[in-house]
C-alpha cells in the first residue's frame, strides 16, 4: 500500500528560544530555529523590508540547531498565504509555484549543515523587479529538513519538518486597503419540540482582502429579529490576526441559544485601517414540528379548498 507523506512547516513566532542568544520572537520547533541577523540596534523577529520595483536589497539569515549533532537543511524562498482552515499564516512547499517573494528571495547557499548546537548565517539577496505591483508582499526563508520519517505500519504518514522566519514586503508605491465580507449564511439548529431542547445556529462567511496591503481586520456581528429587536451583538474572536492581500478565508461563528421562532436578519462587518464593509443575510427560525404541524395544515387546507370549489362547481 502506498505510503502517504505530509510536509509540515513550523511558524512558531511567539515560542521563544530557551539560549540567551537567540532573539525574541525567533521560528523555532525545539531543534532548530529561523531568524533575521541582528541588526546593528537590536534583534529583529521578522524581516520588515521595503524596496522600489528594480531595487535589490542585501541581508542575512540566521540557522540555529539546538540538537546534538549535525543538521543539513534545505534553505528556500517561499510565498506566504491565509490557510483556508482558520487563515493562519502559512507559505507555499519547494515544489509550488512561487510567485513573489518566493523567486525574488536567493539565498547565498541553497543547502547548509549546521554544527551541533551551533548556528550559521548566511547571505540572501532580493530583488524587486521593474514590474512588481506597489503593496505587501509577504514570505519566508524557509529551512527545510528533507529526511522523511516513514512512520510505521501499512498506512503510514511520512513527515518532513520545516521552519521559516517571515519577510514582510512593502513595494514602493500607491497602497490600498481594502476589505470584504462576502457569501454570508445562516443555518439553524433546532429542537424538534419547541422548548424542549436547546437551540443554534452557525453563521458561515468569507473574509476577503481586495486591497494590495496586510490587514488586521475586526469583524463585529449583530442579529436582529422582528420588530428590529436586538438578538445578538459581538465582536467576533476566531478570525485571522493577518488577512494577506488578494487572500480570502471561510469563516463560521457558533450562535448558542439562537430563537426558535423568528424572522430577522444577521449582519456582520469587517473593518481594519481606512476600510470597512458590511455584508448581511436574512434567516426564519422555525422548529421542525411547527413547520411539520403548519406544513400538514398547509396541505389539509388546500385539499378542502379544491373540494370546496368543485363541490360549487355546476354541472353541464
Amino acid at each position: 500500500m502506498r505510503k502517504l507523506y505530509v510536509l509540515f512547516l513550523s511558524l512558531f513566532p511567539s515560542l521563544f528560544l530557551v539560549t540567551a542568544a537567540a532573539p525574541a520572537h525567533a521560528a523555532d520547533n525545539g531543534s532548530w530555529s529561523v531568524y533575521p541577523a541582528a541588526s546593528q540596534i537590536a534583534a529583529r523577529p521578522y524581516f520588515y523590508l521595503s524596496a522600489d520595483p528594480g531595487q535589490t536589497i542585501d541581508d542575512k539569515v540566521v540557522v540555529t540547531n539546538r540538537t546534538g549533532r549535525p543538521l543539513t537543511f534545505r534553505l528556500y524562498a517561499a510565498d506566504a498565504y491565509n490557510t483556508a482552515r482558520d487563515g493562519g499564516f502559512a507559505v507555499r512547499t519547494v515544489a509550488e509555484k512561487q510567485r513573489g517573494v518566493g523567486v525574488w528571495a536567493k539565498p547565498a547557499k541553497s543547502r547548509v549543515t549546521v554544527p551541533a548546537h551551533g548556528k550559521v548565517t548566511v547571505p540572501f539577496t532580493l530583488s524587486v523587479p521593474e514590474g512588481a505591483e506597489p503593496g505587501d508582499h509577504p514570505g519566508a526563508l524557509v529551512a527545510l529538513d528533507e529526511r522523511i520519517d516513514k512512520g510505521d505500519g501499512a498506512v503510514a504518514l511520512g513527515v518532513q519538518r520545516a521552519v521559516a522566519a517571515r519577510i514582510y514586503l512593502r513595494v514602493g508605491g500607491p497602497t490600498v486597503p481594502a476589505i470584504a465580507v462576502e457569501d454570508v449564511r445562516v443555518s439553524h439548529h433546532q429542537p424538534l419540540v419547541p422548548g424542549l431542547g436547546d437551540s443554534g445556529a452557525t453563521i458561515s462567511y468569507t473574509l476577503r482582502n481586495t486591497g494590495n496591503v496586510t490587514l488586521n481586520p475586526k469583524v463585529e456581528l449583530r442579529a436582529t429579529g422582528l420588530f428590529g429587536r436586538t438578538l445578538l451583538a459581538r465582536e467576533l474572536a476566531r478570525i485571522p490576526g493577518e488577512l494577506l492581500p488578494g487572500q480570502r478565508v471561510r469563516l463560521s461563528e457558533p450562535w448558542q441559544g439562537s430563537p426558535q421562532l423568528d424572522w430577522g436578519d444577521v449582519k456582520l462587518t469587517a473593518s481594519a485601517k481606512d476600510t470597512r464593509e458590511s455584508a448581511s443575510a436574512s434567516f426564519f427560525a422555525l422548529p421542525w414540528l411547527v413547520a411539520v404541524v403548519l406544513g400538514a395544515g398547509g396541505a389539509v387546507g388546500t385539499v378542502l379548498f379544491v373540494r370546496a370549489r368543485r363541490a360549487r362547481t355546476p354541472v353541464v
